[in-house]
């Protein structure tokens, strides 16, 4: 199973950390370690490696078939299902990689880091472009996005992810996260939702 993230995927969270970054002239795409898979509730442990951990609630697709170099207009076809997940940032850490011009490997793929919900068949929640999703931390809601607001729609990142990487069922994409993103703390607890459906629980040890 591969494990791929797509960053600066949404332009309110660009702003955020990048202030005048709108739009990549291509998906900007990152893998994760097998290991980082985080499921069925288990709780997520801070490395000890940095000092600031934020979380990136994502809409998270599941491939469903064997495909390498899909056009665009086939890649709805190598998906079934979706969830929300949460992308774990060693933030510090990135910052220090992104000044040396250094890959982002260990500060987006260490173990756990890659926390999923259930996983739910996209005919039950409709157009994959018009999908609201979010994140609360402790009750309180911290993150909500529209899938609407990609600067590249699943399709494209589907297609794209395939010209370098052949896609294999149970390969995941994790598809960019909206602006508010932020540090977590022990003993907070992560509630993931989609179309108003709770599929992500968890604490942060």
């Amino acid at each position: 199973m591969k494990i791929f993230g797509i960053g600066m995927n949404y332009v309110e969270h660009n702003k955020e950390l990048h202030e005048s970054l709108l739009k990549t002239d291509a998906p900007v795409v990152f893998t994760k370690a097998e290991s980082a898979l985080l499921s069925d509730g288990k709780p997520f442990f801070i490395p000890d490696f940095t000092q600031r951990c934020d979380h990136e609630c994502e809409l998270v697709v599941r491939i469903s078939r064997l495909g390498r170099s899909i056009p665009q207009r086939f890649a709805h076809r190598y998906y079934d299902a979706v969830t929300v997940g949460v992308d774990f940032t060693a933030r510090d850490l990135q910052q220090q990689l992104r000044q040396r011009g250094l890959p982002w490997d260990i500060c987006k793929g260490f173990d756990g880091s890659a926390a999923v919900g259930h996983f739910v068949p996209l005919s039950e929640v409709g157009d994959i472009q018009d999908l609201t999703f979010s994140l609360c931390r402790n009750g309180q809601e911290v993150q909500r996005g529209h899938t609407a607001d990609m600067n590249y729609g699943v399709d494209e990142l589907v297609s794209y992810i395939s010209l370098f990487f052949t896609l294999k069922t149970g390969d995941l994409i994790f598809t960019g996260t909206p602006s508010g993103v932020g540090p977590v703390s022990i003993d907070d607890h992560i509630d993931g939702y989609l179309q108003g459906q709770h599929l992500l629980s968890f604490n942060v040890k």
